[in-house]
């Protein structure tokens, strides 16, 4: 039995592995690729040059791969690309990359994203991170593994969001969130670091310590940002099970734009 319902419209040069099911009334256009074991569900419209690994879920209503919302979008051929096992809830809207940065919009595998969420174009979100219910990212932002965005929240453009970070509700994002870090506002501010979310995933306390120390070094000292680096650099000899989150936050700080900075 086919697994591709008989009023959906599926692009004969579109490769869809065998076992890729397709929901009634989808479309699907000619540059699309699915790989084995993903569901598309009801009347999704998924176009452009998207990729899409295995066995992710796609509920009814989502658009995946329509052309950038960008005026100096010319149809030239970019790109979404999907990873593995992600699940994607209803209505939400995947755009393609643009020419005028990475033209392509890239997410990783084991992502939650629940409905109503945006990805504009150039976007690039890791590996293993919950967006909940209208998270919307402007073109150009970067959200690495693990991040946690509380629903409504919104991400200004070229923004970057580092690794365990964590939103709460209807935050608005203007400058980077650095790692490990829990924000909330409008702007957002930092509140505090994700601790618990360290712990359930297998952080040691030696570990904890060190993302506390860092937290004191960026928020409690009133230390300058240069300062604060050379702060949390020293804590790679005192706790050497930290040295890989001391040398994460020091690549994302080292990255700050000075016009953009970092959520205070």
């Amino acid at each position: 039995m086919s697994l591709i319902h008989s009023t959906a419209l599926v692009d004969p040069a579109a490769e869809l592995d065998s076992s890729v099911a397709v929901g009634p009334y989808s479309v699907i256009g000619p540059h699309v690729k699915i790989g084995a074991g993903t569901t598309i569900g009801a009347h999704c419209v998924i176009e452009g040059h998207t990729t899409i690994g295995r066995d992710n879920r796609i509920f009814q209503f989502n658009s995946l791969g329509a052309v950038p919302q960008d005026k100096k979008y010319a149809g030239e051929p970019c790109e979404l690309v999907i990873g593995d096992r992600n699940t994607i809830r209803e209505f939400c809207t995947f755009n393609i990359g643009s020419p005028g940065d990475r033209a392509v919009t890239q997410v990783g595998h084991d992502n939650w994203i629940m409905a109503y969420v945006h990805l504009a174009h150039d976007c690039v979100v890791g590996n293993h991170t919950i967006f909940a219910n209208n998270s919307q990212l402007a073109g150009h932002v970067v959200v690495d593994d693990w991040v946690i965005l509380g629903g409504f929240t919104v991400v200004h453009q070229f923004v970057r969001v580092g690794a365990h970070a964590m939103t709460a509700m209807c935050s608005l994002l203007f400058a980077d969130l650095p790692p490990f870090v829990m924000c909330q506002g409008q702007p957002a501010q930092a509140r505090s670091m994700n601790f618990e979310g360290l712990r359930r995933r297998g952080f040691s306390p030696e570990r904890v310590a060190a993302v506390k120390a860092m937290h004191k070094a960026l928020y409690r000292d009133d230390l300058k940002l240069e300062q604060s680096m050379e702060r949390i650099r020293a804590l790679s000899d005192k706790t050497p099970d930290a040295a890989p989150d001391v040398a994460m936050m020091l690549d994302f700080l080292g990255q700050v734009s000075p016009q953009r900075g970092i959520v205070r």
